[in-house]
């Protein structure tokens, strides 16, 4: 009976020692096993560093600050707008130079009318005399201006050269036309049958005008002589106011004194 027990322990021994080389079989097999994932880990990494190498080596394009960019676009746009604008004094086709507008405009002004120190009528003031000629500013505006002074007046008055026209500024009347008015004195007085309002309307109107002949019709037709009835206060204010407009250009065409120039007209006027 001990021999079989030795056996079955013999047999157990022995199955334990396999089962012991079965596990470090496994555990070699494992080993072995898990060593090549892991050279295959370490092959697989550098792999990867050719593409980076690669990717480094390809040459990327630089972009230029923005900066930079806002210099080249305002220096191309000052060489189109010098390129676009031609300067003032460029030749055209024609060989001619380009002006400006000021110096067309110089070259366009008028000669004035009158000169400083010529004696001028303006219709509702009467004869006056230019003193100076001025550049004032009016709103804004440059504005060339005559100045006459009305020495008897007391008083300057300032005339755009632009309105000389319009005001009826005027120069003195010819020595052909003083004799005309003349004439008129020496006729008849031509009174209308109407109302004194009316015609002290048509008288002034025709002192404003500054028309010799119109202004010795109303001497004519307001002077009274001697053995006529006087005049009333309204008539005799307009008719010193036509005498008085009268005499002032009649010593200004002859270059005589007023006083002799009244002695004159008075003279033609009693000879009626």
């Amino acid at each position: 009976m001990a021999k079989p027990k030795k056996k079955a322990a013999k047999k157990k021994v022995a199955a334990k020692a396999a089962k012991k080389k079965s596990a470090s079989t496994k555990k070699k097999a494992s080993a072995s096993s898990k060593k090549p994932a892991a050279a295959k880990k370490k092959k697989a990494a550098p792999k990867a560093k050719p593409k980076k190498k690669t990717a480094a080596a390809k040459p990327k394009p630089v972009r230029a600050p923005s900066s930079e960019k806002a210099e080249t676009t305002s220096q191309a746009k000052s060489t189109d707008q010098s390129t676009s604008t031609p300067s003032t004094q460029q030749p055209t086709r024609s060989g001619a130079k380009v002006t400006s507008q000021k110096t067309e405009k110089k070259a366009k002004r008028k000669p004035l009318p009158f000169s400083v120190n010529d004696y001028v009528v303006y219709p509702t003031h009467g004869v006056g005399k230019i003193t100076a000629i001025e550049d004032r500013e009016v709103s804004g505006i440059q504005l060339e201006m005559f100045v006459v002074e009305f020495e008897k007046d007391k008083m300057l008055l300032r005339v755009p050269v632009g309105k000389v026209e319009t005001t009826g500024m005027r120069k003195l009347a010819s020595p052909k036309i003083i004799e005309d008015a003349m004439t008129t004195l020496k006729g008849r007085a031509r009174i209308k049958r109407t109302m004194w309002s009316r015609r002290a309307q048509e008288y002034e109107a025709k002192i404003n005008s500054g028309d010799p002949i119109s202004i010795a019709e109303v001497v004519r037709d307001l002077h009274r002589n001697a053995n006529q009835p006087e005049q009333s206060y309204s008539e005799r204010q307009i008719y010193e106011a036509a005498l008085d407009r009268l005499v002032r250009e009649v010593a200004a065409v002859e270059k005589i004194d007023e006083d002799t120039a009244q002695d004159r007209l008075q003279t033609v006027l009693q000879a009626a």
